[in-house]
């Protein structure tokens, strides 16, 4: 078959010839190439879904004879990402050897563990629960997905019919199960009734695909997905409207965002009654053709089809009854308007669990919706992190793509609740959650550091971020943000880090800033006013532009950023910290510093005058006193440090060790220190402190706060 000229209209087709010949005929190369080229296409399957295998003959280390060995994606990861390390590698005869023991549905959570005595390569990730549905097809390469056009059919009524007639008898059809080891033997039989398909549809779930070589498979796979989503586009087509046709119309796109800025911080208080969590916004034209839809009403209680989708989604969307246009300024109307609808959600999943637990199964979890749509406005996902939430977007997205074409060519049907229960509480499922590492101690979290795409502020945001928080890095100056962005982004992570230009001399920008952080993430837990600049002058030869310029960025911005920032945390009702880096020039009197020294004094005491109004919000407000960070600060660009120089009697290259051995300490201040302190501030230990001033200047006596 050729490799270069191979056309689909609704899948892409990526295989590169020269490429692939690179990998020197190496099966499980090749199978990671497929399965890389796979995963870059969510129309193919969703971020973390699905499986792929080889299987190949090997020299057994402990023989020295040949043995077929099935190397297969492991528990968790993703196939668009996925290397050797990702990969289980089993024994494949004696994974046929467990249908001898295997008794029935009740053994299924023991079957896994059994899959551990056939692992043949030491360093294999743990084998997923499909790892049977792999094993028991003879196939050397075979394609597990989730593609939407292929669940809109299995999610169909009438699915197993459509798939009959669509392929002509060529896909074979298993009704829904839940994977297991059971479920691989389902895929044996129905082969072995059906010779010579070339692929096996599951109900509800996706599709199985296969072929004697990666390319083959490769092929096949997208054909196959190519045809479901052929024959869903025709029938879209020949039906016209497409969820009954729109009910109401969308909203201006700036009208959408500026809804969502204003409401997020709402939702996420609501969603965040029992764990701290981080939001996610879209208004993809996809969600809007659902959520504005006639339909909407009747499809969305129904919930998911795919395990995959249901449990990042959970078993239904909170619908919220808000106009397109609704006043969100009035915070007690909007949380009373909501809290009904939200208590309503807590008490549908309450029964829900009721209704279908087991006397094994674990506790319930967060009864709080995961998914939130607005009518003409878009989507709100909440989660324990970012990606979390943007990911649980993106299968809701599938979803709809999934009701969608189910409903162009038969009727959507969701999974019983029953059988979502049995996944969403399956005790593999919550064993995996079990070992899920500790959240760290910001672990959803929002921080919002300003100027800190350099100096203080940079190493502040470094240090929340490394513990766990979401931080929004900005700064007056383009090119640095940019710069910082990109760092930032390679260390922690694209979904971790927002950004946005900020003048905190300027209201509208401040407000603006903080509208686009509720946009990225929900809303702000902990804003650190850092911003500053630094003047050295006698009182003399101050001008009246640098007096100005100091207070509206010290002190003008301090309070421009915390009224803003109060705002956006009132909405949430969820506390929060402000921490203020003031100076020990705010209590410490000395030669040629009035402008900077007496801002720095204001900045203290609007410090103690916010903690005094704000305690009953749960707000704390405490500040950080540095002394001499010289270095990557700021502060020291410009003529400040000749300038201290100059009051000390002494050369700029000396001033790090003259304060130094000012110190009672004698020790240099690092942008480090000042971050460490922050987080001693914000980081849990000091949740019943407000109010209080943390000096990190080395031990300067004059500086000790009476």
């Amino acid at each position: 078959m050729s490799t270069t000229a191979k056309e689909f209209k609704h899948v892409s087709y990526l295989w590169n010839e020269e490429k692939a010949a690179s990998l020197h005929n190496d099966e499980v190369a090749l199978l990671i190439y497929r399965s890389n080229l796979l995963g870059a296409d969510l129309r193919l399957t969703n971020y973390g879904g699905g499986n792929t295998s080889c299987k190949v003959q090997q020299p057994d280390p402990l023989t020295g004879l040949s043995t077929e060995v099935m190397w297969v994606k492991g528990s968790g990861g993703d196939i668009g990402t996925l290397k050797k390390s990702g990969l289980a590698a089993l024994y494949l005869n004696r994974l046929h050897q467990l249908q001898s023991i295997y008794t029935g549905i009740d053994m299924e959570d023991q079957m896994v563990e059994l899959f551990n005595h056939c692992i043949f390569d030491l360093n294999s990730k743990a084998p997923s629960i499909d790892t049977p549905l792999h094993a028991f097809l003879p196939f050397k390469h075979i394609d597990h997905l989730h593609p939407d056009a292929a669940i809109a059919i299995a999610a169909s009524k009438d699915g197993k019919a459509i798939t009959e007639q669509l392929f002509q008898g060529k896909i074979g059809w298993v009704d829904w199960q839940r994977p297991g080891f059971d479920l691989g033997l389902k895929l044996q039989q129905c082969l072995a009734n059906n010779p010579g398909i070339r692929g096996i549809m599951l109900g509800s779930h996706g599709l199985f695909t296969w072929g004697d070589t990666a390319y083959e498979c490769y092929l096949n796979t997208l054909e196959v997905v190519e045809q479901c989503a052929t024959y869903i586009a025709a029938a879209i087509a020949l039906k016209g409207k497409v969820f009954g046709g729109e009910k109401i119309s969308a909203a201006p796109r700036q009208h959408r965002l500026k809804q969502a800025a204003a409401l997020a911080p709402v939702l996420r208080g609501f969603c965040s009654s029992q764990q701290s969590m981080i939001g996610h916004f879209t208004d993809d034209e996809r969600v809007l053709e659902f959520i504005n839809s006639t339909d909407l009403d009747r499809l969305a209680p129904m919930g998911t089809s795919c395990p995959d989708h249901f449990l990042r989604t959970k078993i239904s969307p909170l619908v919220l009854a808000l106009d397109p246009y609704e006043d969100l300024q009035n915070l007690e109307t909007l949380q009373a308007k909501l809290q009904p609808a939200f208590a309503q959600y807590r008490d549908m999943y309450a029964a829900y669990y009721a209704a279908c637990k087991q006397p094994d199964s674990p506790a319930m979890r967060d009864p709080n919706p995961v998914v939130l749509l607005y009518p003409g406005i878009g989507l709100f996902t909440f989660a324990k992190d970012k990606q979390t939430a943007r990911v649980a977007a993106e299968f809701y997205i599938n979803a709809i793509n999934v009701m969608r074409g189910a409903e162009a060519i038969s009727a959507y049907t969701s999974l019983p609740r029953q059988e979502a229960f049995n996944i969403e509480y399956w005790l593999l499922e919550e064993a995996k959650l079990q070992r899920m590492p500790k959240p760290k101690a910001l672990s959803g979290k929002i921080a919002f550091i300003t100027g800190s795409a350099g100096g203080i502020g940079k190493a502040i945001a470094k240090k929340m971020a490394a513990e766990g928080a979401c931080v929004v890095v900005n700064d007056i100056n383009k090119e640095r943000l940019g710069t910082a962005i990109i760092e930032f982004t390679k260390n922690f992570g694209a979904d971790n880090i927002g950004s946005v230009l900020l003048d905190v001399t300027d209201e509208a920008s401040t407000i603006a800033a903080f509208e686009e952080t509720a946009l990225q993430f929900g809303g702000v837990d902990i804003i650190v006013n850092n911003a500053g600049i630094s003047i050295s002058k006698s009182i003399t030869d101050h001008s009246m532009e640098e007096w100005d310029r100091l207070y509206d960025i010290l002190v003008k911005g301090q309070f421009m950023v915390s009224k803003a920032g109060i705002a956006l945390l009132r909405k949430q009702q969820m506390g929060g910290d402000i921490v203020n880096i003031v100076s020990k020039n705010a209590v410490v009197a000395g030669p040629n510093n009035p402008g900077y020294g007496s801002a720095k004094a204001a900045q203290a005491h609007l410090t103690r005058l916010m903690a005094a109004e704000l305690g009953a919000d749960k707000i704390r407000v405490n500040a950080v006193n540095p002394d001499a960070v010289i270095a990557d600060s700021n502060i020291w660009s410009g003529g400040w440090a000749e300038g201290r120089a100059k009051a000390y009697g002494i050369k700029v290259e000396e001033l790090p060790a003259y304060y130094a051995k000012r110190t009672l300490l004698n020790e240099v201040i690092l942008p480090e220190d000042i971050a460490n302190a922050c987080f001693a501030l914000v980081g849990g230990l000091l949740h019943k402190s407000t109010g209080n001033s943390l000096n990190v200047d080395g031990g300067v006596a004059m500086a000790f706060l009476r």
